[in-house]
């Protein structure tokens, strides 16, 4: 019994160091998506503003792939922040492009503002949820997986072959998926499984970025443009 006594304050200690490392890992990711928002968008300003033409789809997967695969490598450094702005950065001058052409439509300003705000809407208000009930959204992690990576290649095919209405399928697919990742990822960093806050940051990023892009499609279609 004495000895049951005696580990209760270590059990004690321990979840509280726990709940420390949790609380750290989550303040530090905002922070960080933060700082990679606001940075992506000066990117897709600087774009805009230069009138840059879009890279190409070659060109953006090998950035991307390439970016995200040296953010991965370099996680546990300092690196790995150089490389999750990078890779941001470079998302951003991507989407610049993107948005130019929209801007140019009757109705452009509208629908990227629209956009805009769906995602911040979906993003704060499915954050909100995962880290408020701290419900566990682990048992989504393999239908993701395999969701996102049928609706990319879809997506690929849908561009490569000009089908107009897959490609609206895959942005469909995509909102309900980056979503999904949101609450999974949230709820990963909540419960302890991610506890390396430059892949958590990284991760709601592509989440965020693939959002607005795909509102984006539907809007510019459901407006006839």
């Amino acid at each position: 019994m004495n000895t049951e006594l005696s580990r209760q304050p270590q059990m004690v200690a321990n979840d509280s160091a726990t709940a420390g490392s949790r609380n750290k890992v989550i303040r530090n990711t905002y922070m960080l998506l933060s700082m990679t928002l606001l940075f992506s968008g000066a990117t897709a300003g600087l774009s805009m503003a230069l009138n840059l033409s879009h890279p190409g789809l070659i060109v953006t997967l090998v950035g991307y792939f390439g970016l995200l695969f040296a953010t991965s490598k370099f996680r546990n450094s300092g690196l790995g922040i150089v490389f999750v702005f990078a890779l941001t950065g470079f998302m951003g001058l991507t989407l610049g492009p993107i948005l130019n052409a929209y801007l140019s439509l009757p109705n452009g300003g509208q629908i990227v503002m629209n956009a805009m705000g769906a995602t911040g809407v979906i993003f704060l208000g499915l954050s909100a949820y995962a880290l408020t009930t701290k419900k566990d959204f682990s048992f989504m992690g393999g239908f993701l997986m395999v969701g996102i990576l049928v609706a990319f290649l879809a997506g690929i095919g849908a561009l490569v072959f000009s089908m107009p209405a897959l490609s609206l399928a895959v942005s469909a697919m995509f909102v309900l998926l980056m979503g999904g990742l949101i609450l999974f990822e949230t709820s990963n960093i909540v419960n302890g499984g991610e506890t390396n806050y430059i892949m958590a940051t990284t991760t709601l990023y592509v989440a965020i970025f693939n959002l607005f892009t795909s509102l984006l499609h539907l809007m510019g279609v459901l407006n006839n443009d």
